[in-house]
């Protein structure tokens, strides 16, 4: 018998006996691959295009889509809002341009502008507030509260001191303003890692200095400038057109996707820090970096239209209810506070014979919001404990 004949395996048709039947086991046999489990979120749908893929959150999306009409339907009710005494049908005509020149004028070189830089500032606003919220883990902590909007007022009305014309300063030294405020906020609370209450007592604490000092500068004005700065303070679109407008956009181009970014790593610090850099962010330089990016977002806003009250608490609320929970809703946050802002000021120019401010209007709303937020926080702790 030659090697080859010794190496070949028994002849099991001719009644050969194999050798796993000889020693009494069974052949090995290819077990299958377990399916993997699936990692995307139960609320989100995955677009893949070759090695790229996007995570698209079902209920974000479909708020985006629900604000978008809404938003439509604003901007036309602000159209038409008119404090002269325009008709609906003579604000239609001045918009096409079909109606005589002085309709035109009011409503292409002055309505629209405004309503534009109302929408901007409102969703500056939304965002801002929706990036402070989600770093202190505090639905209170928003600009309006934790010192940043009193900071921005400060400085530009510190910038018509000893002025006679009662025109008021630069808008961008609203940014200055709010960055050096947050900077306060942050060195007095112990860091931006600070506990939320901390960031939040801290930050009246701020906003109360900085706003006395704001009201010291006023009363040593004169009265027309007196005037002319009290009505910005309190929140005003008046007199806003392309010349802020455009820069306004500009920056809002820059700073949202920078929001969204910061947004989107703010999911990770909901967990504690230890998870959150095993998941591979940092959180200091997380904070850091939504912090300077809310700042940023909150001084350009009052630098333009003032410190318009409540729309950076009550957008990412609604915003937060309407995309669920788990998601840090900047996009809704900002469709909702343009809704807001835009919808004030409009009505803020047909409720009264004279013209009321947006900031006046939102207050107003605003009150009654902020207590449903206080009892709706307090309800929750209570079944919380039961």
């Amino acid at each position: 018998m030659t090697t080859d004949e010794q190496a070949a395996p028994p002849d099991r048709e001719n009644g050969g006996s194999s050798p796993h039947r000889a020693s009494g086991t069974r052949p090995l046999r290819p077990s299958a691959t377990p399916p993997r489990p699936s990692v995307t979120p139960p609320d989100s749908a995955v677009l893949r295009t070759g090695a790229l893929s996007w995570l698209f959150p079902r209920r974000s999306l479909l708020l985006a889509l629900c604000l978008g009409p809404v938003l439509l339907g604003v901007v036309c009710l602000a159209v038409l809002a008119s404090s002269t005494g325009m008709s609906a049908g003579e604000s239609l005509r001045g918009l096409f341009g079909t109606g005589d020149a002085a309709g035109v004028m009011v409503v292409r070189e002055f309505r629209l502008p405004r309503i534009v830089v109302g929408l901007l500032v409102g969703a500056a606003l939304g965002v801002a507030g929706c990036l402070t919220q989600t770093l202190a883990g505090n639905r209170l902590a928003t600009p309006d509260l934790v010192g940043v909007n009193e900071g921005a007022t400060a400085a530009v009305v510190a910038s018509v001191a000893g002025s006679t014309t009662g025109m008021l300063g630069a808008w961008w030294l609203g940014p200055l303003g709010a960055a050096a405020a947050a900077a306060l906020v942050v060195l007095c609370a112990g860091g931006a890692g600070a506990a939320g209450y901390r960031l939040l007592v801290t930050g009246i604490g701020v906003s109360t200095f900085v706003g006395a000092v704001s009201d010291l500068v006023m009363s040593r004005q004169n009265q027309a400038t007196a005037g002319g700065v009290f009505l910005w303070t309190v929140g005003s679109l008046n007199g806003r057109d392309w010349a802020v407008g455009g820069p306004l956009l500009v920056l809002l181009a820059v700073l949202l996707p920078l929001a969204l970014a910061a947004g989107h790593r703010l999911q990770l610090l909901r967990f504690d820090d230890d998870t959150a850099t095993a998941l591979g962010a940092d959180p200091r330089r997380v904070r850091a970096a939504a912090l300077g990016v809310a700042v940023g977002l909150a001084g350009v806003a009052v630098g333009v239209g003032g410190p318009i009250g409540f729309v950076a608490l009550a957008a990412p609320v609604l915003a937060s209810r309407l995309a669920g929970p788990t998601r840090v809703p900047v996009t809704g946050a900002a469709l909702t506070g343009a809704s807001l802002v835009a919808t004030a000021d409009a009505l803020g120019r047909v409720v009264a014979p004279v013209e009321i401010p947006a900031g006046v209007v939102t207050s107003v709303l605003g009150g009654p919001f902020l207590l449903w937020v206080l009892l709706r926080q307090d309800r929750g702790r209570t079944s919380g404990k039961a």
